[in-house]
């Protein structure tokens, strides 16, 4: 076995989608008022179920904690879970291969389809795979690769990217997915309407064809479990389940935190998967495959462990707890932020908190510089993970990170701002006279109480929002006339 865990590893290649930093991406993305509706709308409904079927567990909290403990304690002994995979796959008649970036991840599964002699593949919704870039990778080669989830469907007809985890065409309503159909999907009625059960079947009529002639398939893995060797895929549509058993070939792609070590461990991520992501008691699909059995499914399965940045990641023990997450997409629906810029202006395959978390670590902080500052650092993110991953404190954590690498030659105006204000706390002297200068400021904002205009440098402040009007007398006035006055 070639390991590459515990051994210093090529930074991680991504597939990231535009030069654009996140504010410049942001702000686009704010003028879109339809797009505004759409993301309101859907992460509503979706926060709405989650936290109606999250209420009826009364050991919630206890279910978050063991899962936050089963991941750390995976994490700690990756190594030794990942290679018992590895013979467990093999033992039933899988192969497996190990790929340390983007490249060879690509490499591998693009001379696994050429093999075969198949031009076509069908997919399963991987975020894995939208990662490398696999579908680019494999068209480069001549192979088309056929999105079969529905919300992948209709980002691979429209021409668009993914902009959510779990519901990838969320920033699309109904009409303009109606749209799509009619222009992209050969053969759909022409009287099609928005209505979402003729729109599932126009979809439907679309794919069958597609999974009834595949001879190779391509799959991410939500868990792996080490003791057994066995795969598995938890979906809502059927679509994975008719990939993971019509088509002869099948190739996994599957991020090394993806492991789990038994059974066992499935009892707990079950029941906080499906309630966190889709507001569901249980996925309505299931699907587990282990190895090649003869008669029963594909034959020929390959199973291609993906480093990518995680072993960087693992090495930092704040950090790993980033490699924590399963895919959920909770931490999105309920951010602020994501909420009103949409998952494109992330830059990344992975979009949201766990995103501005995640890509840094895996591609380089200086690369996504902008992404550890896409947070007001509410919390709600901590409050809606069900493995207890404290991205606020992460994403404190890499900004620090990015102004060290950043220091020396000329400092910023937010520098200078922030080394003044240290100055001035740093005395209650100093501090007092700033206290008494400040109320200067009460001739400004004295219709509404704020201030909305400040002359420059505190420009940049109140461009954007309002400084609170300075009160009539500070706490220190307050307490000498109140107590000691006395």
């Amino acid at each position: 076995m070639t390991t590459f865990l515990g051994m210093p590893a090529p930074r991680g290649v991504g597939h990231l989608r535009g030069s654009e930093s996140f504010p410049e991406a942001a702000r686009t993305a704010l003028a879109d008022s339809q797009l505004r509706r759409n993301l309101g709308h859907a992460t509503a409904t979706i926060r709405g179920k989650r936290a109606s079927v999250v209420d009826e567990l009364p050991d919630w909290e206890e279910l978050r904690l063991a899962g936050s403990a089963l991941k750390a304690a995976t994490m700690a002994r990756l190594d030794e879970h990942l290679e018992r995979l590895e013979r467990e796959v093999q033992a039933r008649g899988g192969v497996v291969h190990w790929a340390r970036d983007a490249n060879e991840a690509n490499e591998i599964v693009t001379s696994l389809v050429r093999a075969t002699g198949e031009t076509e593949v069908v997919k399963v919704k991987s975020m894995a795979t939208q990662e490398i870039g696999l579908n680019e990778a494999l068209a480069d080669a001549g192979i088309t690769a056929h999105e079969t989830d529905l919300a992948e469907l209709i980002v691979q007809l429209g021409g668009d990217l993914p902009s959510h985890i779990l519901v990838p065409a969320i920033h699309r309503n109904r009409a303009e997915i109606r749209e799509i159909f009619l222009r992209e999907m050969p053969g759909v009625d022409p009287s099609l309407t928005s209505e979402p059960r003729r729109l599932a079947m126009a979809a439907r009529a679309y794919l069958r064809d597609r999974f009834l002639r595949a001879k190779v398939a391509i799959s991410g893995a939500n868990f792996g479990v080490a003791e057994s060797g066995t795969l598995l895929v938890v979906e809502s549509e059927g679509n994975g389940r008719m990939c993971l058993t019509l088509p002869e070939t099948l190739i996994t792609v599957m991020g090394v935190e993806k492991v789990v070590p038994t059974w066992t461990d499935l009892e707990v991520f079950l029941q906080l998967l499906p309630r966190s992501s889709t507001g569901e008691r249980m996925n309505p699909y299931t699907s587990a495959w282990t190895g090649v059995t003869p008669g029963d499914g594909p034959q020929a399965f390959h199973l291609v462990l993906l480093d990518n940045g995680r072993t960087a990641t693992l090495s930092d023990e704040v950090g790993r707890s980033a490699l924590h997450c399963i895919k959920c997409s909770a931490c999105l629906n309920v951010c602020p932020v994501y909420e009103r810029t949409g998952g494109h202006a992330y830059g990344s395959v992975y979009p949201g908190p766990i995103g501005a978390v995640l890509t840094p670590q895996l591609t380089g902080v200086e690369d996504n510089a902008s992404l550890p500052y896409a947070s007001t650092l509410c919390g709600a993110c901590f409050d809606a993970c069900p493995v207890r991953i404290d991205i606020p404190s992460l994403l404190v954590r890499l900004r620090t990170r990015h102004v060290d690498e950043n220091r020396g030659g000329v400092p910023s105006a937010e520098a200078l701002a922030m080394a003044a204000a240290s100055w001035v706390m740093s005395s209650p002297r100093r501090f007092s006279a700033a206290e008494a200068a400040s109320r200067l400021g009460r001739v400004l904002g004295r219709r509404t109480d704020r201030i909305s205009s400040l002359p420059p440098p505190m420009s940049g402040w109140t461009a954007s929002r309002d400084a609170p009007r300075p009160p009539k007398e500070t706490f220190r006035q307050w307490w000498a006339r109140e107590k000691e006055g006395r």
